[in-house]
């Protein structure tokens, strides 16, 4: 356990910015399974509106830094082109 004052803040705040991570990363989770079973229940109609909301929350957590840039980019492309692989 630090003793230092600074490095007790640095761990608390390390702890608060893990979680609201972990529940960014969780929500895009989500939001790729809403894509996922949508294409596989081939419903086009609702996979792009899911889409739709699943790039959102993508390009949302990169520009906060969860995810690096190309990474939320890469996410999104494959999305689409499942989608897009549908009709």
């Amino acid at each position: 356990m630090a003793n230092i004052k600074s490095a007790k803040k640095r761990i608390l705040v390390n702890r608060t910015k893990a979680e609201r991570n972990k529940a960014i990363r969780s929500g895009v989770k989500t939001s790729i399974k809403k894509v996922t079973a949508a294409i596989e229940a081939n419903d086009k109609a609702a996979a792009v509106k899911a889409l739709a909301a699943a790039s959102s929350t993508i390009g949302k957590a990169a520009s906060k830094g969860v995810y690096h840039k190309n990474t939320a980019s890469r996410k999104i492309s494959r999305l689409a082109h499942a989608v897009n692989k549908m009709a």
